[in-house]
Parts: structure tokens; sequence; C-alpha cells
């Protein structure tokens, strides 16, 4: 055990970070590893038990964290995102989610055993997905802009319903059951959820205005938002448990839709609280599992129960309720698969496994250790399989890491060409409908628009994109985008092009400079002097580097006025030079740079000479 609950936060909250962080440096699904290493300074090693040692503050804890998850998720619904998507969306939200209940319940009865009260709750749970699992394995898969949409939107609208099906069903079978039943229960279940809507609308409405209207500070924004997402919940979930999940949606989304100029800051700010959050509560509730619930989970039925919820119940509920929605076979495929659960399944299946045993039901006990068994399994299936499967039904938008480009010039439409001879994706955006004209010429992929408006965002798929290029005219345009969208890309994935000009040398007075992206290529190479060169007959050049021709061979080979642009790995990893990045080529590199015509002119020459000579 560890020596003081300070020592066992500090475990949590690490293992929590470092999971992430093993999932990204290894590409693997990180539900799967934060699961792994909860059970294994858990219930195997039996380093902590949260449950045990935080005491009753462990609940609230888990139910606070979960509402703030919850909420980040909703704070991301945008209407203007269901274009195309609307009807699926809500057929798998309202007739999928009743056909999975429906059929979930049957299963639990029959297969796993349970009373019909026990199954009819746990049924309405498992419809849940939620934004603690999707969130992190759309994030590694890369799907395709509709059906990766459309599994978010099903993750955080199911999520609270998913926990109301279950309290709806508790309220239904305590109604039945009791020997004076009191209609007022199920009214009273019904209204609740109804102000729980109303004060998360509300809420969210004031909190938008006072933001647009200046009543409060920037620096107390994503605070303020924080106290105002907890008191929703605990306000809505004391009048009726489980109500603040919905609360805290509907408040989420009200946010989304305001058109709120700040809500991007504090969508950044609650991105990073979410990752926290997620890491450490999946650490905290895998690691406060007993052994024999582990074990349990092994036994025939509960096996046969999970096999049945993940192989029939979902495909069934995906494919019946998406008839008619314009979707495709190989999508409906893929989300009749996915469909992991997460956290709200295991802290709610918490609260009722203690409910329904102190009230006597059959078959409560188990609640628990089913919950976890489809827990575990599905994400270990679903964290593995996603990005497979979607390469097989081509709803994968993996490939080689492509480059958004910024601004329609000479330069960077020749850079996008030689992006796309290499194989890597590339696009140029740009708000000038005439200056597009010179790469359409050119057949390089386009995009009219301006990077930083909101129809932009709606309408620009960024996912094949892992670079970001800012190659206009306006210096402190480029900084501006460079700092908007560098915590979308990160900070070594974000460039721009040298603010500097020939007269700066080297220094400049402005904050265009200091603020945005990584300085692309060499400072002392403006946009100005990239398109001149080009103007003047400078041309791409791809040099592969051996054993034989290494890097050294090839700087003592080079013009001095030679831009080095870029290099690709023999993986297809792209890595962009700049003075702020230490890139080292090495053998099997393909280096891609900027060559002046007398350079290509003499290799030109040399392979006449040689033809001549060969002939003779």
């Amino acid at each position: 055990m560890v020596p003081s609950l300070l020592f066992e936060i500090m475990i949590i909250v690490f293992l929590g970070i470092g999971s992430q962080w093993v999932a990204w440096r290894y590409r693997l699904p990180a539900i799967v590893v934060m699961s792994v290493t909860g059970l294994l300074i858990g219930p195997i090693f039996g380093l902590i038990n949260p449950e045990q040692d935080f005491g009753p503050l462990y609940s609230p804890l888990i139910s606070v964290a979960v509402a703030i998850i919850l909420f980040e998720g909703s704070l991301n619904l945008s209407f203007r995102e269901l274009r195309g998507i609307g009807k699926p969306v809500f057929r798998i939200s309202t007739v999928g989610a009743f056909i999975a209940w429906i059929l979930g319940s049957l299963t639990a009865h029959y297969i796993a055993g349970l009373s019909w009260a026990v199954s009819f709750v746990i049924g309405g749970l498992f419809i849940v997905t939620g934004p603690t699992v999707i969130m992190p394995l759309l994030r590694q898969s890369k799907l395709k802009a509709r059906p990766a949409k459309v599994l978010k939107w099903e993750g955080i609208i199911v999520d609270p319903i998913g926990a109301l099906l279950a309290v709806f069903a508790f309220e239904i079978i305590t109604f039945m059951t009791a020997d004076n039943p009191d209609p007022s229960q199920l009214l009273l279940f019904f209204a609740a959820s109804l102000f729980a809507i109303i004060l998360g609308w509300a809420l969210g409405r004031g909190l938008g205005w006072m933001f647009e209207t200046g009543h409060v500070p920037e620096f107390l924004k994503s605070s303020a938002v924080v106290v105002v997402v907890i008191l929703c919940f605990t306000v809505a979930d004391e009048i009726m448990h489980e109500t603040g999940l919905l609360s805290v949606t509907a408040m989420g989304i009200t946010l989304a839709n305001m058109g709120i100029s700040s809500i991007s800051d504090m969508r950044h700010f609650k991105e990073n609280i979410s990752v926290l959050l997620t890491s450490t509560i999946f650490i905290m509730l895998t690691a406060s599992l007993e052994m024999e619930t582990i074990l349990h989970i092994f036994s025939p039925n509960i096996i046969g129960y999970v096999l049945l919820m993940m192989f029939a119940v979902r495909p069934l509920s995906i494919f019946l309720s998406t008839i008619g929605t314009g979707l495709s076979f190989n999508e409906k495929a893929l989300l009749g698969w996915i469909a992991p659960r997460g956290i709200v399944a295991l802290t709610v299946s918490g609260y009722f496994a203690t409910v329904l045993a102190d009230a006597g039901y059959e078959g409560a006990s188990i609640l628990t250790t089913l919950t976890f068994a489809l827990v575990f399994f599905t994400v270990l299936a679903h964290g593995f399989s996603i990005g497979w499967l979607a390469k097989k039904l081509n709803l994968s938008m993996e490939g080689n890491p492509g480059a958004l480009i910024i601004g329609s010039n000479p330069f960077t439409v020749e850079l996008a060409k030689s992006l796309t001879k290499a194989n890597i994706p590339a696009i140029i955006v740009d708000a000038s409908w005439e200056h597009l004209g010179l790469a359409r010429k050119a057949g390089v992929p386009t995009f009219h628009g301006d990077m930083l408006s909101e129809q932009t965002e709606h309408h620009l798929d960024t996912i094949p994109y892992d670079y970001m290029l800012a190659l206009t005219s306006g210096r402190s345009f480029n900084s501006l985008v460079c700092t908007t969208f560098l915590p979308e890309y990160g900070r070594t994935n974000v460039f721009k092009v040298s603010p500097y000009t020939q007269f700066d040398n080297g220094h400049s007075s402005g904050v265009v400079s200091k603020v945005g992206g990584r300085i692309l290529f060499d400072k002392k190479f403006s946009l100005e002097d990239l398109n001149e060169k080009v103007e003047s007959g400078f041309v791409v050049r791809q040099t592969t580097l051996t054993e034989q021709y290494n890097l050294e061979s090839y700087k003592k080979d080079k013009d001095p006025s030679t831009v080095f642009l870029y290099l690709v790995k023999p993986s297809g990893q792209l890595k962009f030079f700049s003075e702020e990045m230490r890139t080292v080529p090495v053998s099997g590199d393909t280096i891609v740079s900027l060559t002046p015509p007398s350079k290509e002119k003499s290799k030109i020459q040399a392979k006449l000479d040689n033809n001549r000579n060969s002939n003779q």
C-alpha cells in the first residue's frame, strides 16, 4: 500500500498521463493502456484501492469528472455539423437506442440470467458509448468525416440518455412492484428530466450572455465555466439522480451554438482538462475493482452476454435504425461494430448495483462484474480493430501525413506540386479566388475560403493534413493563423514563412516574429525571396541519400543558394526543415530542395555528355 493519500493521488495522475504518452508513442489505443495500468496497480498487485482510500469522496469526484468530460464533448456539438448526418444521428440516438435497450435487456435476462428488473436497468445503461472512449478512438483512427461525426454525436448525446433510461427503468420497476403504486414518482422523474434540460439551457444562455457583454473578464472565463458546470450538474443531480448528465449536455450544446467569439479558447482549455480527467478516472475505476470481479468475467454466461451484445445487439440496432438514412453499407458496418463502453457505464452501474441490491432484486450482485466485462472487452476489441476495419472498409483517411498550405502564390504552388509528387496529400487554402487561379491551373487541390472563418472550419476536411503552413504575404495573418491552430495541430506541426525581410538583418521589433508557429526553412528566406527564386527559374529537386552519397557529400555538391524544403523518410514520414527544429537527414531519406537553374542545367548537360560518350 502507498504511504499517504497525497502519494496515491500523485501515482494516479502520473500513471494516467503516462499511459496517454505510451499510447501516443507506440500508437496504441489509450483506453486500453489506461485500463491495463489500472488493473496492474489495483487488483493484480494491490498497490492502491482508490474506492477504499478516498472513502466518501470517491463517488462525488468521479461524478464531477464525468460531468466535466461530458460537457467538454458537448461543447463541440455545433448544429452546423449535422448537415448530411442529422438523420442518421437522430435515428441512432432514438430508434437505435430503443432497439438496443430492448435487445440488451432480453439478452441480460436470458443469457446472463438476471431478473427482469435488473435486466431492464442494465439494458438502458449499456446503450451508452460516450466521449471518454469514443474521442480517443477517433483521434487514433483518422476516420473519414461522416462516420467520425456520427460516432461523436452518438457518443455524447446517448451518454445521458442511457443513464436516464436506467433511472426510468428503475422507476418503472419500483412503481410496478410496489404494494401501493404512486404515479407521482413517475411524474417526478419526467419533471426532473425536463427541469435538467431547462437548467442547462438557461445556465448556458446566461453564461454566454455574460461573456459576450464583458461581464466576465478574459482571465476568469475558463474558471467560470468549470464552476458553472459543477453547479449545473450538482443542482440537477440532487433533484433526481443522473439527470445532472443531461443538464451539462444541454448547457454545452447551448454554448456551442451561440456563436461566442471566445468559445474556441474555452474549448482548448476544456480539452486539456478532459484528457487529464479521463486518464485519472479510468485509472481510479479499474484500480478499485476486486480480483473476484475480474475472475468472474470469464464465466460462460457473462462471456456469452458480452459476445451477443457486441456481435448481435449493436449491429442489429444500427442496421435497423439507419434504414433509409443515406449511410452506405460500409458505414453501417463500422458503426455497428464500434461501441466501446466507458466511464459512465462503470460509474452509473456502481450506483445501481447498490440500490438494486438494497431493494432485494435478484442478480444485482453481478452488475459490476457484467459492466466491467463489457467495458473491458469492448475497449480491447474496438480499440485495436477500429483502424484496421476502417482501412478495410475504405473509411480511413490513413496515409502519409499531409500538409495544409495557406496562401496561393508561385512558391506554394511548386511546393504543393512536389508534395503531391512524393505521394503526400497537399491542399492550398486562400480567400482570394484570383490567387487560387495559379494553383488550379497547376492541378493542385484548392479550397476557397479564409482559414480563420467558421465556415471554412465546417466545410474543409482537415483530417488528412498533419501539418499547417502559413505562407501568405501578410506576416501578421500568418502569425495569427499559427497561434489559432497551435492547440489543434501541435507546436511542432505548425509553421510560417519567415517574417523578416532583407532589411531586418535577422531582427524584428514587431510581435509577428515572437508569436505563432516555427519559421520554415531559414529565417533569411521571406516569402518574397522564395517567390523570386521560383520566378527566376529555381526548380524543386528530390535527392535520396545513400551510404555512398551521404549528407556530407550532398552539402558539398549543393549550390549555396539552395533552399532545403523538407525530407521524406522511407516510412513516408514528412519533416519540414526549420532552424528551430533539429532535422538531420540519414541514409534512405529523400531531401527535397529548391535548386537554382544552373544546377539543373549542369545536370542535364552531364547526362547528355554521358549519353554521347556511351553512343560513341
